[in-house]
């Protein structure tokens, strides 16, 4: 169980996830930001809950937020869903263009960065160098803005209110994009070309309520080794 500052004034919450997934973490930031109260329920990948299924009938899969019965999917809905839901610390900013560009830049890093990374992991030969290729160039967007938005004043992309939506959802790459360079044999991450992002990087994993989340770099890359050999193991065999 994971308790916060902040009691839950509006029902129980109880958050299902797996231990090694980047978007059950990002889950987990946005109720520490918040100060909610939380029970984390640990899922098998390998024999999911009936509660996870009846939850999530549609995709099967984690994070699910239940709170007071009623069951959120997908780690980018569920954290609107928190910031709607408690008004404390806002996650996204108030001004409806800021919001809007917020918005856009989660759905370009999912979109551009997210997952070709995941596709990444689980190919090699030449569909995985055009993975990598769409990333690289993707993180140079990410480094451009990071440039635009970043000094030495402002160290997240949240502004003056510090971490916010685009840092929760960006920040999965802090632990898990080296994790996945070293399991998947390619390299993203360069700190010669990406000097905003790599600081954005380190200036998030001191943050107070993310470091202790952040999971051994072994422990995962021990992981994602073997999820990607049973992978490929099973389109080899297709």
């Amino acid at each position: 169980m994971a308790n916060s500052s902040v009691a839950d004034q509006e029902g129980q919450v109880m958050l299902l996830g797996f231990w090694f997934s980047p978007f059950v973490k990002r889950v987990e930031w946005a109720l520490k930001f918040k100060g909610i109260e939380y029970d984390f329920v640990e899922e098998d990948s390998t024999n999911k809950s009936a509660l996870l299924l009846n939850s999530n009938p549609i995709h099967k899969r984690v994070p699910v937020l239940i709170h007071s019965g009623n069951p959120i999917a997908e780690s980018l809905v569920i954290i609107e869903y928190i910031d709607e839901t408690w008004k404390q610390s806002p996650i996204l900013p108030e001004e409806p263009y800021e919001r809007a560009m917020a918005r856009f830049w989660a759905s370009f890093i999912e979109q551009k960065v997210t997952e070709p990374t995941r596709a990444a992991l689980f190919s090699q030969g030449e569909q995985q160098e055009k993975k990598v290729k769409e990333i690289k160039e993707a993180m140079e967007v990410v480094e451009g803005e990071a440039k635009a938005k970043l000094n030495d004043k402002t160290l997240f992309f949240g502004g003056g209110n510090g971490v916010g939506y685009v840092d929760i959802v960006l920040g999965w790459t802090c632990n898990w994009m080296e994790t996945i360079e070293e399991v998947g044999g390619f390299k993203v991450l360069d700190p010669e070309s990406q000097p905003q992002f790599h600081k954005w990087m380190a200036n998030f994993r001191e943050v107070p309520f993310i470091k202790p989340t952040l999971e051994p770099k072994e422990k995962l890359v021990e992981f994602f080794r073997m999820v990607r050999q049973d992978r490929l193991g099973l389109v080899a065999n297709e």
